[in-house]
């Protein structure tokens, strides 16, 4: 009977042999585009321009807030790749397919637009995203410390999706397949003579009742259940008072790219308060009017537009318009414009993006504490002509590293949590 029992063996060794040729298949790693750049130097840059701008929204190999962004240009051609990095609602309002489908599955989240990015820096970025930072299998394996395991060896997490519902089919039609063969051979052996104990081999049935009222099920789905739970609710903690692409309806429709793009109204002029205090300011009507009582647009009542007489409104009535606030940090968060501005010299794009170009202004970067940091990290003192770091220069005139933020206490706790 040993050579009966095996017969029944062969099927499950079958499946076997086959559910491994199929993992093995699923490993591959897909081609990336051989425009990008594999060199340490476009790497490295990359990194600095990934670290200032995505990490905050998203991760190499896993999805964060948005998409997991490994294998971006095998997914999807190099020139759609630049132009949604660039500007990804552009590609939305169009009607791109591939751009309302990315949008649409994280639940029309608008991405900051990047414009500032020359292609060189584009370019620099996707070199980073495809080749930096890859996790080595073996230190995976050995649970190196800090290492972050990458699904499917790399493999894009739209294409692992596929892979495990093709792989789930398989197996169910390898399980009617065996049924199938289990009954014939069950059939053929039932058709011989057989003793008591081999009788009652083959002709055994298998309880599912008892299996799924077994202990061992129940935890098996416990855990599942509870992991996922878990999991979810980690992720959504992780966005809890990120705000990024905010853009509130305002009671003016006041264009930031028709006044500072078109006219190259200095951003000082109206928020006069960024350079000598802690807050920008809000700028009141009057500071409006300075032009505006000069100005006469076509369209409106007296030729004045409906949106600029509601200003002459607020200047006659003697009341403030009420701005919403887009940008909004939390009360435990201290934060100077002065100090970034007038001595840090700080461009206004360099946290609120490109302000210019911005009809309706959103909250472009993420506000986060990892993002402040970041930047404290990265960011070069600008210490040439200022005399605010004459004697601090003095005392680092010995290091050949360029001085940073870092450097000069910009993450000690105490800066920004007093």
């Amino acid at each position: 009977m040993t050579i009966k029992r095996s017969l029944i063996s062969v099927p499950l060794r079958l499946s076997t042999l086959l559910l491994m040729f199929l993992l093995s298949m699923s490993t591959q790693v897909f081609a990336v585009d051989s425009d990008v750049s594999d060199s340490e130097e476009s790497i490295a840059a990359g990194k600095s321009i990934f670290n200032s701008n995505c990490r905050t929204c998203h991760r190499l190999d896993q999805r964060n807030v948005g998409p997991a962004l490994r294998g971006v240009t095998e997914r999807h051609s190099l020139e759609w790749s630049k132009n949604f990095i660039r500007n990804s609602q552009s590609l939305v309002a169009s009607g791109d397919p591939e751009a309302l489908a990315i949008y649409n599955e994280y639940n029309q989240l608008a991405m900051p637009a990047h414009e500032f990015l020359a292609d060189d820096d584009v370019m620099k970025l996707l070199s980073y995203i495809e080749y930096g930072d890859k996790v080595d299998p073996a230190a995976a394996e050995a649970g190196g410390e800090g290492v972050q395991a990458v699904a499917g060896g790399g493999i894009p997490n739209e294409y692992l999706t596929i892979i495990l519902v093709v792989l789930v089919i398989v197996l169910l039609l390898i399980l009617v397949v065996l049924g199938l063969i289990i009954s014939i051979l069950t059939k053929y052996l039932s058709s011989q003579n057989l003793d008591e104990v081999d009788e009652k081999f083959v002709n055994q049935k298998t309880d599912f009742k008892k299996i799924l009222k077994s202990d061992i099920f129940i935890v098996i789905i416990t855990t599942l259940v509870i992991a996922f739970v878990a999991k979810s609710g980690i992720d959504q903690l992780y966005t809890v008072g990120v705000q990024q692409g905010y853009a509130p309806a305002q009671p003016i429709a006041f264009s930031h790219q028709l006044h500072a793009g078109q006219y190259e109204v200095p951003c000082q002029y109206c928020h006069t308060g960024v350079e000598i205090g802690k807050s920008a300011n809000i700028p009141s009507a009057n500071i409006c009017m300075n032009c505006h009582a000069h100005i006469q647009n076509v369209g409106g009542k007296e030729g004045i537009s409906t949106e600029i007489q509601k200003i002459y409104n607020a200047v006659d009535n003697n009341q403030p318009i009420e701005w919403v606030r887009i940008h909004n940090l939390p009360d435990l968060a201290y934060f100077n414009h002065a100090q970034h501005v007038a001595v840090g010299g700080l461009i206004c794009q360099t946290c609120h993006g490109p302000i210019e170009e911005m009809e309706v202004v959103y909250q472009h970067s993420s506000l986060t504490m990892g993002w402040c940091i970041d930047c404290h990290r990265q960011t070069d003192i600008k210490s040439q002509g200022n005399e605010y770091y004459d004697k601090l220069v003095q005392l680092h005139s010995e290091s050949k590293n360029a001085l940073k933020v870092k450097d000069i206490g910009g993450l000690e706790c105490a800066k920004c949590h007093y």
